[in-house]
């Protein structure tokens, strides 16, 4: 029953955060943001408290409205999936197995920037678990001359 109370009051603050007036706030890559992320399903991460919040990196941009985020987590945790940072003096893990594309209506407030060679530990250990070519951008099973 408390799922059911969660998702209810998810979707209710889903609607409003929908329907509302929104500008896109300038953001970039390196970025980390409060958002509003939900109360999701299995195994995928939630937001927390009664705003179902959490910070999200921004990993990619890929235009003023939408992007790919990775969020934070104060658990220690290791492995693939994982990478640790420190940021703003708080131990962090950066949890590359739960990354999605986010609207940028979720977003609720600017947190920081990582540094720069944070954000290069997390693109080597992004790449390396999705099998991604660093010189071509391209996941390796992808030929790079195209179709046919």
């Amino acid at each position: 029953m408390e799922t059911i109370k969660r998702f209810l009051e998810w979707i209710g603050l889903k609607e409003k955060l929908h329907n509302a007036k929104h500008i896109p706030p300038l953001f970039k890559e390196g970025e980390v943001w409060w958002c509003y992320v939900g109360e999701n399903i299995g195994m995928e991460i939630n937001g927390k408290g009664d705003q179902f919040t959490r910070p999200l990196f921004i990993y990619k941009k890929y235009d003023k409205y939408s992007f790919l985020g990775l969020p934070l987590s104060t658990k220690q945790k290791v492995g693939s999936w994982y990478v640790l940072i420190d940021f703003k003096g708080v131990p962090q893990t950066i949890v590359l197995s739960q990354g999605r594309v986010f609207d940028y209506r979720r977003f609720k407030e600017k947190v920081g920037q990582l540094e720069d060679g944070d954000f290069l530990k997390i693109k080597l250990a992004y790449s390396k678990l999705h099998a991604i070519d660093q010189k071509t951008d391209r996941p390796s099973a992808v030929s790079s001359r195209g179709r046919g």
